[in-house]
Parts: structure tokens; sequence; C-alpha cells
């Protein structure tokens, strides 16, 4: 059985463990044939640490040369990586959700073609739940955030808004909106809402609270979705990445658990 050649966009912290993966885990059923990331010194120190060394590549020539094109780079860029691997009918796992979410050319492209979109969990648990409710009919759903202040830092709407995260000493509110005004207000920080919006009712009927405290240690995201099948609440306390504050250490993992679940022959939960 021929090994599937896996292309990685964004060599950061996700980017890296899937590259990691590939060659402890996986390395019986893909290769790892190609590296990008608009930072070459992070490619080039991605490429040493491995055995296998792929190639650093522009986007377009990663895309001709695999098979699966994996993006972990950013929301900016997400959309058109995704449209451009369809384009060339690869198939290709985003990371970066929220740059799905005004993208419906991406959704209708994937949905009309033969390759395959695929959308991991990322740090929230209960999307199964969330897929199979949509079946019927989904009344509301709501996604409650709760991060400690540096995993917010820089974030847009922290800046917009001069918000001073050093000075909050308790529980506060930051945001309360829909999702699609969360992905654009926090990039880098709340893909999860992006996830529970693709799989759910979409990003104007989602709504996100944002929470922060600097008594907070994990970042905590809950969901709570009703509809005809009855009411879901899930509870995901996520350690953040000693790599990076801003993203769940759950986020990497649930990249890693995809991967498997593309390569698995045997497929398990919804």
């Amino acid at each position: 059985m021929a090994r599937l050649k896996v292309g990685i966009i964004g060599c950061g912290v996700i980017g890296s463990a899937l590259a990691e993966a590939i060659e402890d885990r996986f390395s019986r059923s893909a290769d790892l044939v190609a590296v990008c990331d608009l930072d070459e010194d992070k490619s080039r120190k991605l490429v040493d640490s491995l055995k296998a060394k792929p190639q650093i590549l522009s986007i377009d020539k990663l895309i001709d040369i695999s098979e699966l094109i994996i993006e972990a780079a950013s929301k900016q860029v997400s959309g058109d990586i995704a449209y451009k691997a369809l384009q060339h009918r690869k198939d290709i796992m985003v990371m970066s959700v929220g740059g799905l979410i005004e993208r419906q050319d991406v959704l209708r492209m994937a949905e009309g073609g033969k390759t395959h979109l695929y959308i991991p969990s990322g740090a929230i648990c209960g999307l199964d739940g969330v897929k199979a409710a949509s079946i019927g009919k989904i009344k509301s759903a709501t996604l409650i955030t709760r991060k400690p202040p540096r995993g917010l830092e820089g974030a847009p709407y922290i800046i917009d808004k001069r918000i001073d995260l050093k000075k909050i000493r308790s529980e506060t509110l930051i945001f309360e909106g829909t999702a699609s005004r969360a992905v654009t207000a926090f990039p880098k920080n709340i893909n999860v809402c992006a996830a529970l919006s693709l799989a759910g009712i979409g990003a104007q009927k989602t709504r996100v609270k944002i929470f922060t405290s600097p008594n907070y240690k994990t970042n905590i995201h809950e969901i709570q979705v009703e509809g005809d099948f009855g009411k879901l609440v899930t509870r995901t306390e996520n350690v953040p990445s000693p790599a990076n504050p801003k993203t769940s250490f759950l986020a990497p993992l649930s990249a890693v658990a995809t991967l498997k679940n593309i390569l698995d022959v045997v497929k398990i939960g919804t």
C-alpha cells in the first residue's frame, strides 16, 4: 500500500506536532514530503529536527507534490490555501478554521468535488454530538470560553477596545457576540467557535462569550446546544501549549488524531 504524501503549511506548534507524528507514529502509512512557512527559519528549524528531510517549498509547489495538504498557518491565509488545494483536486486539513467562515466558495467546492476537506475538533469536545443534532433541528448554540489574560494578548479586539489585560483582577466578560464577529476579533484564540459553527447552525446564529481572569490556569471551553434532540453541554479544560499560550495543548493532539482517522481503516465516532 502506497504511503500518503503529506505537505504541511505552517511550522509552528501544530505543524511541528504533526510533522513529528508523521515521523514517529505514521511512518508506515505517510511521508512528509514538504513544509512551508512565511518565516523560513521556522521551516529550516523543523526540517533540521526531523530524521527524514522534507523539502522546503512554496505553497504552490507544496500543493503540487502532496496528496494531503495540512494548513496550520493562520486565519488570514487558510481560506485561500484551502481553495487552491481543492482546485488542484487535493485533500486538505484546515486548522485555522476561522478563515472558512466567510468562504462559502471553499465549502461549495469541497461539497461538489471528489476531494476531502477535513476540519479537526481542535480544543473542544462534543462536535460529534453537535453533528448528530444538526441532522434534526438545533434551536441554539453557545460557546463560553475562559482564558488567562496572556492567552488573549495581541488580539485585534483587545487592541481596538484598548483593554488593559494587566488591570483585570477577577473574572471579566471581555466579549459577547456572534461566532462570525468572534473569529475576526480573536483570530488566533477562538478557532473553536468556527468549528462549532460549521458543525451546527452557522456563524451568525452561534453565540460566543469570552471571559478572562488572572485566576484561570487553563483554557476552558463550554458548549451549550439545544434542539429537537434535547440539550447537550460539554466542558473542556485545556492546559495551554508550553510553546504558545494562545494555543490549547489539545489542539495539536486533535490535529494528530484527525490525521490518524484519515489513515486508519477503522474509524470510530460520528
